[in-house]
């Protein structure tokens, strides 16, 4: 069965993206079928690396092999290999890592052919070994970002409780709009998660009713909502997820609960699938 494959995007930064990639990628990787853990590879494509940095490399430009030799490979016809680059991190979850390079590289998509499926391309020599491909897109609508929206089937858009992060889901909507219209007509948005959430405060809770009431009736928003913890902060500078970094809190809680909900909805698309081919 071909992997799920979720983009993880917002064009601004700052949101707990990256973060609430590693989290979901680790909890789903924890999840059994017929006695197998699930296979998860997290593709980290922004040049600024955050995601590397976070799962314990610190130096992303030192790194042998990471996802901007895999797309020049591609550019360049050049044989691209199906492990090649692979990192595996302690906790059971697998790393195609960035580096800056990834800069250059997508200066270079803007010439070359077919430049918005040069990332589903190498998806596609990695995706036989895995049940889920999560992909840690950069805080841009730039051709890497399109580039993730192309090769993905499903969509999270982490969203931070402020009025600025609000104020940009419009634009970034209207992309993957037009990106479902133009390239991927099976790219779905399997709803806005709200991040960094500080129950305490009033304004975290009216941008949080304000998103609900705004966009929950055409786009699922996740009942469960990240709170605002420096653990995450930390877990980040331990290299680890916040279930290795602090198991029993309440930020593991909620990604746990997304987690939760990312499985009801796969499970829910799969039956329809089947009833379809009925």
């Amino acid at each position: 069965m071909p992997p799920t494959i979720i983009a993880l995007v917002n064009q601004k930064g700052g949101v707990a993206k990256t973060t609430s990639c590693i989290s979901l990628g680790a909890a789903l990787s924890q999840e059994e079928n017929h006695g197998q853990r699930k296979r998860v590879l997290l593709l980290d494509a922004d040049p600024q690396a955050s995601m590397t940095v976070a799962l314990g490399f610190q130096q992303p430009d030192d790194l042998p092999f990471t996802l901007a030799d895999a797309m020049n490979k591609v550019m360049n016809d050049q044989p691209l290999l199906p492990s090649e680059g692979i990192i595996h991190h302690a906790e059971g979850v697998d790393l195609l890592p960035s580096s800056i390079a990834l800069a250059g590289t997508e200066v270079s998509l803007v010439n070359a052919m077919s430049r918005e499926s040069t990332l589903k391309q190498v998806i596609n020599i990695y995706k036989k070994d895995y049940d889920y491909i999560l992909i840690d897109c950069m805080p841009s609508l730039g051709m890497l970002t399109i580039n993730a929206l192309a090769a993905a089937e499903r969509v999270v858009i982490p969203v931070q409780a402020n009025y600025l992060s609000a104020k940009g889901l419009e634009q970034l909507l209207q992309t993957i709009a037009k990106v479902r219209c133009q390239i991927n007509p099976k790219l779905k948005i399997d709803g806005i998660l709200m991040t960094m959430v500080d129950g305490r405060t009033n304004n975290a809770k009216e941008i949080t009713k304000l998103i609900r009431d705004t966009y929950g009736s055409k786009i699922s928003v996740f009942e469960a909502e990240i709170p605002h913890s420096v653990r995450a902060a930390e877990a980040s500078l331990a290299g680890k997820s916040i279930f290795a970094y602090d198991p029993g809190g309440k930020v593991a809680q909620a990604y746990h609960a997304l987690t939760k909900e990312e499985i009801q909805l796969e499970k829910q698309r799969q039956k329809a699938k089947a009833d379809l081919l009925r």
